[in-house]
């Protein structure tokens, strides 16, 4: 009885002393899972680093390319300045957490712009960085000299004929017209004299003198209408050659016609009457037309040489035929402001 009892008591004494053991090792495992965590904060002060790749709209890698980087901030750093190595790259170290700016230029190329906020220790990539070539766009005046506007001019009046068919280059219709040069005088006054119009009217005049028998000394038949026919040609050649080309060059005087085309008739018609004895200088300037009066007082002077002797007047019949002319200029003058442009197709 006492031994049996001895053993339960035993028994109990070891169970207690397991139950013991049992808490103590549950304690020592579970207590660190018990124990409250400490978070750690990140180092504010940390450095961080931005890079990237600068390339061509191809891809194809740009070296010496300017890369500013500008951080914000009142205690803000200098802007830092790099270019692009052979591999088009780039690489900030070392660059304090915050705001920034990056500026990716290079001459002849659109600028680029990146902007972000860099958090610490971080290592941004700006990654690949197109840099656009700038659009080509200039502004270019051409500005047309004197003489190219004269030029021009002149050939849209080389193209006027009245009824599509006889020349009428002497007449221009814009005020502002610039002057001749001297060799678009001549030019003028040689296409004047070589028209197949000129051909033909002085064939119509000699053909009239024959009929009529003016300037008998040249007799009839072929021979005098030949004869009659050069004189007429000649007449006209050198009065628009001197009267056209020769003086007005010597003298800068335009030898056109400038079609007023306002105002009331009368100031028109005195106005293309006025036209026969005065003309616009090369200085667009209104004077005395020396070249149109002393061009047919030495056209008329020059005719002496080859018409008939009989039909020879000296002087008297040069000065009457160069007045002849100047009535003969104002009553064309007169037909030009009032007539001609009608009949002319675009004038």
């Amino acid at each position: 009885m006492q031994r049996g009892a001895l053993q339960s008591v035993r028994l109990v004494l070891a169970l207690v002393l397991l139950a013991s053991g049992i808490g103590a090792w549950c304690q020592a495992v579970v207590a660190p899972a018990q124990k409250p965590l400490i978070e750690s904060t990140p180092d504010e002060s940390l450095p961080a680093s931005i890079s990237g790749i600068v390339v061509g709209k191809d891809g194809e890698v740009y070296e010496g390319v300017r890369v500013a980087l500008a951080l914000t901030g009142a205690d803000a750093p200098p802007v830092r300045m790099q270019a692009s190595d052979s591999d088009g790259a780039f690489n900030f170290a070392d660059v304090p957490p915050g705001s920034f700016k990056l500026t990716v230029s290079s001459d002849g190329f659109v600028t680029q712009v990146i902007s972000g906020a860099l958090h610490p220790g971080e290592r941004y990539d700006a990654r690949t960085i197109v840099l656009p070539v700038v659009s080509a766009a200039s502004e270019v005046h051409v500005m047309a000299t004197q003489v190219e506007i004269a030029q021009e001019q002149l050939h849209e009046e080389e193209q006027q004929r009245v009824l599509g068919l006889i020349p009428n280059f002497y007449v221009v219709y814009s005020p502002d017209a610039p002057p001749l040069s001297t060799r678009q005088k001549y030019g003028m006054a040689w296409k004047t004299s070589i028209d197949p119009v000129t051909w033909l009217a002085s064939g119509a005049f000699a053909g009239i003198q024959q009929a009529r028998n003016s300037f008998s000394g040249y007799g009839q038949g072929a021979q005098g209408y030949a004869k009659r026919f050069g004189a007429n040609y000649a007449d006209g050649f050198f009065n628009t050659m001197l009267g056209g080309a020769v003086l007005p060059s010597l003298f800068k005087q335009d030898p056109r016609y400038f079609y007023k085309g306002t105002g009331t008739i009368r100031s028109r018609a005195l106005y293309a009457i006025a036209s026969a004895v005065v003309c616009k200088g090369d200085n667009r300037r209104w004077q005395p037309d020396y070249s149109g009066i002393l061009g047919s007082l030495a056209a008329g002077g020059i005719s002496n040489l080859y018409y008939p002797a009989s039909s020879r007047n000296g002087l008297s019949l040069t000065f009457e035929d160069t007045f002849l002319g100047i009535a003969g200029s104002a009553m064309q003058n007169l037909f030009q402001e009032f007539v001609v442009r009608r009949l002319t197709p675009k004038p």
